[in-house]
């Protein structure tokens, strides 16, 4: 069991840096991207101590200057940056989505609807928060100006949600190691 959840996280980390080479959107001073459904992922399919540190590591690889981010970036001056919000939000978007998960299944409530939810609110909503406030910090954008900036992203996010819970519940129904993170 224990080599499974290490390859596992070891492949949603893969998945991560991956994402981070599919083509962005530009959008002001923030890109919509794809490389979020992975933070979904490794909390619905992880767990929220597997999806935590699978995050962290990505996020130290970024540190120490490997192009793992969004359009391959990479290095310490990322974490500081207009987008410096959503990034240091995205292991606690994956906590708390592998923890509600958890909790969750513990009680045998797992369907579409329960899965989709922990993601909606901290794969997207808790993201779109931290980054508003990235951005109000970074760039000086007023807070209701950056919290208004977020409502363009929604449409696509929820596209997200849904395909991250698609998956999440396929890889359920096909693997053991990912119903008890």
């Amino acid at each position: 069991m224990k080599t499974q959840k290490f390859t596992l996280t070891v492949v949603i980390i893969a998945v991560i840096v991956v994402m981070a080479y599919i083509p962005t959107i530009p959008l002001s001073l923030v890109p919509i991207t794809i490389q979020n459904i992975g933070i979904m992922l490794a909390g619905t399919i992880l767990g929220w101590r597997h999806g935590f540190l699978a995050i962290v590591v990505w996020l130290l690889l970024a540190i120490v200057g490997l192009p793992v981010l969004t359009g391959g970036a990479g290095g310490f001056p990322a974490f500081f940056g207009a987008t410096a919000g959503y990034i240091w939000s995205y292991p606690f978007a994956a906590l708390l989505i592998g923890l509600t998960v958890s909790t969750l299944d513990r009680f045998n409530k797992i369907n579409f609807v329960t899965i989709l939810l922990p993601i909606l609110l901290f794969g997207v909503l808790l993201i779109y928060f931290s980054g508003a406030i990235g951005l109000n910090i970074v760039t000086h954008m007023p807070l209701s100006k950056a919290l208004l900036l977020q409502l363009t992203f929604i449409p696509g996010d929820v596209i997200k949600a849904i395909v991250a819970t698609v998956i999440t519940m396929t890889l359920r129904r096909r693997f053991e190691v990912v119903r008890h993170a």
